[in-house]
């Protein structure tokens, strides 16, 4: 049972679950967090820095699309190369699907309004099984079946759920079960509502997203608010931000909305003021120093960066590691909640970074420590 009081605790959808690759999605895993390549996929070696950039960002899975023959024959170098399990992206043609999981896709993406026939449906499904990749039935907004926009007038929730059960049932007669869903829409009301829908009418694992979200800026709002309604409810297993920016800031924007609801914890999580004229020191410039500091820290550690003492040791007191601003160019620095000892302007930032590697450090240490204690044989064995 959480120790987490009642207001804080959110109580995840039971969902089945699948493996893309190594990662396992639903059944109570932790939220994974994906984005997709921009790059030509034919060109191996700066699809490949994509994915190794998105990776190093945190992605757990990456995406990458497969419009050509060519893609598809440079996949089996990508999948080979990458430190993560690859989607390959298929519209439109139902071969290009078939030659990426014999070329070693963990996983396919079809989206059912635009990959054909049942029949080629089916065969997908058979290289599916043939090549032990799961599936994502991505229902999108945008390109609904002509039918199911006939019958509804127009895209909305039940239309889009209506086509992700049509898809499910062509799986299940085919005794396939390895996949999981997406209902996206660009419209916040309308994604939320499908996703709500979809989640109490079947029990696969969910991939949520507000596809063409927009910019950096308004696709992370746009994007914050949807997910953020769906995962505060308990729905959802996987994530995806769709935004008009570099892959990577894709994924840092993923795990923030996750660590903003204590889904997910990796990296330095950062409490900080906005700051006034009460601040005794360049809140915004040293808050911005320190995230490109420590982006390479992997460790779940929190901090605070406050201006003043008017809430410095409060946020202090419920964060690894503290800064609240003090008087002449001298700062209170704070640790495990309590006051430990003081740093200047000058040395404040470069002081900070040197106690979150070290934190970090001593955190992998003990759980190394731990980790070797559980696997080494106890004297009755």
């Amino acid at each position: 049972m959480s120790s987490a009081p009642e207001y804080r605790q959110i109580l995840r959808r039971k969902s089945r679950q699948i493996f893309v690759g190594s990662v396992p999605v639903g059944g109570g895993a932790p939220i994974s967090v994906q984005t997709m390549t921009n790059t030509l996929t034919h060109d191996v070696k700066g699809t490949l820095a994509q994915i190794l950039k998105s990776a190093e960002a945190g992605a757990d899975i990456v995406r990458v699309s497969c419009p050509d023959e060519a893609s598809t024959a440079a996949l089996k170098e990508i999948v080979r190369e990458s430190p993560v399990p690859i989607v390959a992206d298929i519209h439109f043609h139902y071969k290009r699907a078939i030659e990426a999981a014999e070329a070693g896709a963990a996983c396919l993406r079809i989206n059912p309004g635009n990959i054909g026939s049942e029949q080629r449906v089916r065969d997908v499904i058979k290289a599916a099984k043939d090549y032990n990749c799961s599936m994502r039935i991505g229902v999108n907004a945008g390109s609904l079946e002509r039918d199911l926009l006939e019958q509804f007038g127009e895209p909305n929730p039940a239309a889009m759920v209506e086509s992700a059960r049509r898809h499910i049932r062509i799986l299940e007669d085919n005794d396939f079960f390895n996949f999981k869903i997406s209902v996206k829409a660009s419209d916040v009301f309308l994604a939320v509502a499908a996703y709500q829908e979809l989640a109490e009418a079947c029990d696969y694992p969910l991939h949520l997203g507000i596809t063409e979200a927009g910019g950096l800026r308004g696709g992370t709002v746009k994007s914050s608010i949807g997910l953020g309604m769906l995962l505060w409810s308990g729905i959802g297993d996987t994530i995806r931000v769709s935004l008009s920016a570099p892959p990577e800031e894709e994924v840092k924007v993923g795990f923030d909305i996750l660590k903003s609801l204590d889904l997910r914890h990796r990296g330095v999580r950062v409490v900080s003021c906005p700051s006034c004229a009460r601040q005794g020191f360049d809140v915004i410039k040293t808050v911005a120093m320190l995230e490109d500091r420590v982006a390479h820290i992997q460790t779940p550690i929190t901090l605070s960066i406050i201006g003043c003492i008017v809430n410095g040791p409060g946020e202090a007191r419920e964060t690894d590691i503290g800064l609240t601003g003090g008087g002449n160019g001298t700062h209170m620095v704070y640790l495990a909640g309590r006051q430990d000892h003081q740093t200047s302007t000058e040395q404040m930032v470069d002081h900070l970074v040197e106690l979150i590697e070290k934190k970090a450090a001593a955190v992998e240490a003990a759980k190394a420590e731990a980790a070797m204690a559980a696997d080494k044989p106890s004297a009755a064995e």
